[in-house]
């Protein structure tokens, strides 16, 4: 498998292909959601060019946290009135929680909503992000922010999953290991749904 190492072969993977549903595995859980009214919320996966090739940005929600406190996660978050759409949100969350301004990410593209165990419907934003960005987190938020080679991000040979019995009922869950890091979640469930997108034949 050839993974996109440049800026306009990326784009062109993501931008030629059919979108590629979430895994039925990781949804089945969910089914108790079925026509109730989810909040929106989007995230962005930023996508930096570095000297040894592209990287993407995470961040480490804070420890005190009430909901998923410590977990790595893309940035982004809920959706507010004032917001003119989810492109305005997530751009408008990146900058409140790790500095970097809109006129620092170029979006490129957006991937299908996922619905969440905490009732949000989730839009992820592909997005390039200047190089030079300077990350300045916001501490009631975010602990940490820091890039993972797309070689590891998006390979699947990196991406562990397991699945579970909860209430008869089989649950796909995915992780990926990058040094001290951890990534599960809706980030993981995400990040194979990437995958699978760039990846079609």
């Amino acid at each position: 498998m050839l993974l996109p190492t440049s800026r306009s072969a990326l784009i062109q993977h993501f931008l030629i292909r059919q979108p590629i549903a979430y895994h039925s595995g990781s949804l089945k859980r969910l089914g108790f959601l079925q026509g109730q009214s989810l909040r929106k919320a989007a995230v962005l996966i930023g996508f930096v060019e570095r000297e040894n090739g592209l990287h993407i940005l995470f961040t480490k929600r804070a420890q005190h946290l009430k909901h998923h406190p410590g977990q790595v996660s893309f940035p982004g978050g809920k959706y507010e009135e004032s917001d003119l759409s989810l492109r305005t949100t997530v751009l408008r969350e990146t900058e409140e929680e790790i500095g970097i301004a809109a006129n620092q990410i170029e979006i490129f593209g957006q991937m299908a909503e996922l619905p969440t165990i905490s009732r949000f419907s989730v839009t992820p934003y592909l997005a390039f992000i200047q190089p030079s960005y300077s990350a300045t987190i916001d501490a009631n938020e975010v602990d940490q922010v820091f890039e993972v080679p797309i070689e590891v991000v998006l390979n699947p040979k990196h991406l562990h999953s397991h699945t579970f019995c909860v209430k008869q009922q089989q649950h796909r869950v995915f992780g990926v290991s990058y040094k001290k890091h951890f990534i599960w979640g809706m980030t993981a469930q995400i990040i194979q749904a990437l995958q699978a997108h760039l990846i079609q034949k």
